[in-house]
């Protein structure tokens, strides 16, 4: 699975591969891919900075990337406390009445939430982004549209990479005249974040919209016959998420949460706003419907839901309360019935690729005669 792109980053295989996990992230780039760490968890850089480092030490000298959540206009000066306050009383109470409901436990004394969505915030972002030039990173992907110009400036300096992800042309079109390098077509099947339009239709639409930047096919891929499907539309690579989530390395910390995701089907996700305030794809659940349901109190723009919703997810992770229990993942949670190593994963990645070009030049072949 070699191509232009592939080559400039020095790895085997046009497989990418995002994941909050560093382990995962590092196995990734060891089997020939491209592991791209998640930052929006880490609040604390020095916690980055460990995580970091221990990527570089398992991927073996192979090159990763780091995921960050940053918008593309500063926003200097607002602190976590100032977002908390505009947070309204009736959205806290429903969260408690939700929590009471189903006998969620609370956490114990002086234990912090594990799970906040503050890596959008300017000092975060930042933060991370001074711990991540410390590093060899070979790529930067923002998933909240371009980065700030210094931020792409910056990176340039560095050699490194900027990509951004797409959900229509247009959004294509505006990161193209921004500077970044990648552009990452993400559509509606894909877990987390999402526009509306279908990997099908998008990919081929932003490969038009932004040549000769290479784009990188997101959303409904969890097979080679599938990223076979992605390059023949004109991609350079595959972007992929949910599919890590089931393998040997990841750390979900949730034996419930994994036997959901093994048992789920392609139908069995929504896209909901219910935990970040901005359209998610996710496994649907009772908290997802609570949310969504027009009787209640509907959610708040991002990224007050997610501070809101903090405490109450690491809750119904810690105790694994079934009814609640969720996660981002794409539709592609229906191919996800086993937990394998991340290699194995790799590799029938690569076999389906071959068996899907095969099929097609044995296809060409007869086309010609």
């Amino acid at each position: 699975m070699e191509t232009e792109l592939s080559r400039e980053l020095g790895i085997e295989h046009a497989i990418f591969g995002f994941t909050p996990f560093p382990a995962v992230a590092a196995a990734i780039s060891r089997a020939g891919g491209f592991g791209v760490l998640g930052a929006v968890r880490y609040t604390d850089p020095q916690e980055l900075a460990r995580d970091l480092d221990r990527l570089e030490e398992l991927a073996d000298g192979k090159p990763y990337g780091l995921d960050v959540v940053m918008p593309a206009k500063k926003v200097e000066g607002v602190t976590e406390a100032d977002v908390e306050a505009m947070i309204p009383e009736a959205h806290r109470g429903f969260v408690q009445e939700l929590l009471t409901r189903y006998g969620v436990p609370e956490l114990a004394e002086g234990e912090a939430s594990g799970w906040r969505i503050t890596g959008w915030m300017e000092e975060v972002a930042r933060g991370q982004l001074d711990v991540a030039f410390d590093h060899p990173i070979k790529l930067l992907a923002n998933a909240l549209g371009s980065p700030p110009p210094d931020v792409v400036e910056r990176a340039h300096a560095h050699g490194v990479l900027v990509a951004a992800l797409a959900g229509s042309a247009e959004h294509a079109r505006r990161h193209a005249a921004a500077g970044i390098d990648v552009v990452v077509a993400q559509g509606y099947e894909a877990g987390g974040h999402t526009g509306e339009i279908g990997s099908m239709v998008l990919v081929p639409e932003v490969v038009e919209a932004v040549a000769p930047l290479p784009v990188l096919a997101a959303g409904g891929i969890g097979s080679g016959e599938q990223a076979a499907a992605g390059l023949a539309l004109g991609a350079q690579g595959v972007w992929l998420g949910s599919l890590w989530l089931t393998t040997e390395e990841a750390d979900l910390h949730s034996a419930a949460l994994t036997r959901k995701l093994l048992a789920a089907g392609s139908g069995d996700t929504v896209r909901s706003r219910a935990l970040t305030g901005k359209p998610a794809r996710q496994l649907r659940t009772v908290w997802t419907d609570a949310w969504d349901d027009p009787a209640g109190p509907g959610t708040l723009p991002m990224p007050l839901q997610g501070l809101l919703v903090a405490e109450a997810v690491s809750r119904i992770q810690k105790y694994e309360v079934g009814e609640l229990l969720g996660t981002p993942v794409g539709q592609i949670v229906g191919r996800m019935t086993s937990e394998r190593s991340v290699q194995a994963v790799v590799d029938d990645l690569t076999r389906g690729f071959e068996r899907a070009v095969t099929r097609i030049n044995r296809i060409a072949g007869r086309s010609a005669t």
